[in-house]
């Protein structure tokens, strides 16, 4: 029974003074017929507040995050023995901050290195990477200094104009009108194949879409499995990528979901923005 339905029943029975007890000189009904409203009430009225106060104490002793010695070494007052605020974060880490969308001001730690090649990933395999201009930032945010100008023009020359006509882009890498390109990761896993303080190898198990959605599209979205491994080096107080690979797999065996219409891909695409991934 919980504390609601405790207090239910006492005020339900006791409190209407039909509480019936035998007196011991007898005369007239056997169970004596006498009202005794008042104490049977205050009886209740006692039970149901030393349940509440029991409750409360039981609560408040679990929140201290102590025992009795440390309270009372402290001297048990108002100004001693009162427990700290905790940090928001399990590890006591200051959460990452996005900037132009991609998390920055990783945990420099393993599970930092992690997350890092996590965002990293989405970042590297989205659909910004195919626009010129959106590249040079990703490019800057998520890179080592030194390797910046020579990846960015190993991506230029394979994001080239020929294969964004490929897929269905322009040169600027936007779809053309009633046309949604499609390129989202999620990651499924990540893995510290290597770590140090100044560097680790992180491989991102990842799921994705891509494609491009629109009802005459020749290239139309579809799902993907892939494995990225990031070289990371720790520099200016922060995880960037050294430099990427990536390899097909592992894949599980297709589901039978019914394939979506074009519309509904390119409304779901428009309407569910991304993550952010921490651990």
């Amino acid at each position: 029974m919980s504390l609601g339905d405790e207090h239910e029943a006492s005020a339900g029975y006791g409190g209407t003074g039909q509480t019936r007890t035998r007196l011991p000189d007898g005369g007239g009904d056997a169970y004596g017929g006498a009202r005794r409203g008042g104490r049977s009430s205050s009886r209740s009225l006692v039970t149901v507040v030393g349940v509440v106060v029991l409750l409360i104490a039981a609560i408040a002793f679990a929140n201290r995050g102590g025992d009795d010695s440390a309270s009372s070494a402290n001297g048990g007052g108002a100004g001693g023995g009162q427990p700290q605020a905790s940090a928001t974060a399990p590890s006591g880490e200051r959460p990452v901050r996005a900037a132009g969308g991609i998390p920055s001001g990783f945990a420099h730690d393993q599970q930092g290195a992690q997350s890092a090649a996590a965002n990293y990933t989405v970042a590297l395999v989205s659909a910004d990477i195919l626009k010129p201009a959106r590249r040079a930032e990703i490019v800057q945010q998520v890179f080592v200094p030194s390797q910046q100008a020579s990846l960015k023009a190993k991506m230029d020359k394979a994001y080239s104009k020929k294969f964004l006509n490929g897929v269905g882009l322009d040169e600027n890498g936007n779809a053309r009108a009633g046309h949604t390109y499609v390129s989202r990761t999620m990651p499924i896993g990540t893995k510290a194949t290597s770590y140090s303080d100044t560097a680790a190898a992180v491989e991102v198990w990842c799921t994705g879409l891509y494609g491009t959605a629109g009802e005459d599209s020749t290239n139309p979205v579809t799902s993907d499995w892939f494995t990225m491994t990031l070289q990371l080096r720790w520099t200016d107080g922060d995880w960037k990528v050294d430099s990427f690979s990536q390899k097909d797999g592992p894949a599980p065996v297709p589901g039978d979901e019914r394939a979506s219409s074009a519309d509904e891909m390119a409304k779901a695409v428009e309407e569910y923005g991304g993550f952010t991934y921490a651990r």
